[in-house]
C-alpha cells in the first residue's frame, strides 16, 4: 500500500510537470522543434517569428514538391502564432487554379505564372496581380529500384529513352555502357511519371529538352506527354510506387527519395557523375538569374549546366500571392508566414528537411517585396 501511495504522488508530481510546461508553452514559450532541425534551432527560429496581427486560419495549396517544407514551416509558425495553416499540396496546376479563383491566401508551384495566369488572378487581385516569390530549391532526383544495383548513372539521352518507352530494359546497352561495372538484370523498366498537373514535371522535363532535345520530342510543361509509363498522384505517390515495384524509376524530389528509393547520379559531361544532393542541387541555383518584372522574382535556371557538382535537374518553388488586393482577413497572417519562411531562420529549415535555401541575394529581394504586400 505504501508503495502504491509513493507511485501514486509520483504520477500526481508528473502530471503538475507537464501541465506547467504546457501553460508555459502557451504563455509564448519559444521551446518548439522542427521534423529535421534540431530543437535548438527550433526554438530560435520560433522566437524570431514576428506574428503582429496575425490570426485565424490560412488556406492554401499547390506543389506537393514543398509539401515537406511547408508542413516544417508550419508547424513552428502554428506554435508562435496560433495560426492554422491548411496547406493541401495537390500540385502545382491545381494550386494555381484554386488562386485564380480566389479560394486560397496563397499558392505553391514549381512554375512561374504564365502570362494568362497572370491575367486571371487579377480578377482576385483587386487592383494588382499575382507574383512569383522563389521560396525553396532543391534537386529532382531520379530515384530508382532495381535489385542487386545501389549506385547507378544515368545521362539525359538515356533518360529521356526511358521515360519515353525507347529504352524498356534494365540491361540495355546504353545503361550498360554508363555503368561498366554493375550487375544489371534482365529486368523490365517500369517508369512512374506524375497523373496530375505539376510543376515538378515541369522542371523534369525542361532539364530532357535542354539536355536531350533530340530524345525527347515534346514542347513540356506541367502536364506528362509522353506516351506509355505509368503515373501516380504527388511526389509522394511516386515514391511510393518506386519503392514497392521493382524494376522501377521515377522523379521526385529528394526529400521523397528515402527508404530502400536510391537517387541517381546525372553524367552532365562534367569531370564526374553529380549526385542528388542539396549542395549540388545550390550550386545549380546560385547561377539563377531573375527573369521576373516589377515585383515579381520568377527566375531562369540553366538545365544544361556542366558546371562540376552542380546538379541539374534541379527545380525553384514559388509562393504565388497577390501583390496588392490580398483579402484584409488574411493578408496579416499571410504576410507573417512568408515573412518567417523567407527569414534567415526559415530558410535554414530548409537543408535540415533536403531542400535548397533561395541564394541570399534573391532571398533579399523576396523579403523586401514580402513588406510591401498590401
Amino acid at each position: 500500500m505504501k508503495l502504491q501511495r509513493m507511485n501514486r504522488r509520483a504520477l500526481t508530481l508528473g502530471a503538475l510537470a507537464v501541465s506547467s510546461a504546457l501553460a508555459l508553452t502557451a504563455c509564448g514559450s519559444d521551446d518548439t522543434s522542427n521534423g529535421g532541425g534540431s530543437s535548438a534551432s527550433a526554438t530560435a527560429a520560433a522566437g524570431n517569428i514576428k506574428c503582429d496581427d496575425a490570426k485565424g486560419q490560412l488556406l492554401a495549396d499547390g506543389s506537393s514538391a514543398q509539401k515537406n517544407a511547408i508542413d516544417a514551416w508550419v508547424k513552428q509558425f502554428t506554435q508562435a502564432c496560433g495560426v492554422q495553416i491548411n496547406y493541401k499540396g495537390s500540385g502545382s496546376g491545381a494550386g494555381i487554379t484554386a488562386f485564380t479563383q480566389g479560394q486560397v491566401a496563397f499558392a505553391g508551384s514549381d512554375s512561374a505564372l504564365k502570362p494568362e495566369e497572370v491575367t486571371a488572378s487579377k480578377s482576385v487581385c483587386s487592383g494588382g496581380q499575382g507574383i512569383d516569390l522563389p521560396m525553396v530549391g532543391g534537386p529532382i532526383a531520379v530515384g530508382f529500384n532495381v535489385p542487386g544495383v545501389d549506385k547507378l548513372v544515368l545521362d539525359a539521352p538515356t533518360l529521356a529513352k526511358i521515360f519515353n518507352g525507347k529504352i524498356s530494359n534494365w540491361n540495355d546497352e546504353g545503361i550498360k555502357k554508363l555503368n561498366p561495372d554493375a550487375t544489371l538484370p534482365d529486368l523490365k523498366i517500369q517508369a512512374f511519371h506524375r497523373s496530375e498537373d505539376s510543376g515538378t514535371t515541369d522542371n523534369f522535363t525542361k532539364y530532357l529538352i535542354a539536355s536531350a532535345k533530340s530524345d525527347w520530342p515534346y514542347s513540356g510543361g506541367k502536364a506528362w506527354q509522353a506516351k506509355g509509363g505509368q503515373s501516380a498522384s504527388g511526389s509522394s505517390g511516386v515514391a511510393q510506387q518506386v519503392k514497392q515495384t521493382s524494376g522501377a524509376i521515377g522523379y521526385m524530389e529528394l526529400s521523397y527519395a528515402k527508404d530502400g528509393i536510391t537517387p541517381v547520379s546525372i553524367d552532365t559531361g562534367a569531370s564526374a557523375p553529380v549526385d542528388a544532393t542539396v549542395d549540388n542541387a545550390t550550386k545549380a541555383i546560385g547561377a539563377a538569374k531573375v527573369v521576373g518584372t516589377g515585383k515579381d522574382l520568377s527566375l531562369k535556371l540553366d538545365y544544361a549546366t556542366k558546371a562540376e557538382g552542380a546538379y541539374p535537374i534541379t527545380l525553384v518553388t514559388y509562393e504565388i500571392v497577390c501583390d496588392k488586393g490580398n483579402k484584409a482577413d488574411t493578408l496579416p497572417a499571410t504576410k507573417a508566414f512568408l515573412r518567417f519562411i523567407a527569414s534567415e531562420d526559415g530558410q535554414k529549415v530548409l537543408a535540415a528537411n533536403d531542400y535548397a535555401p533561395i541564394p541570399d541575394d534573391i532571398i533579399a529581394k523576396v523579403r523586401t517585396t514580402i513588406e510591401g504586400l498590401s
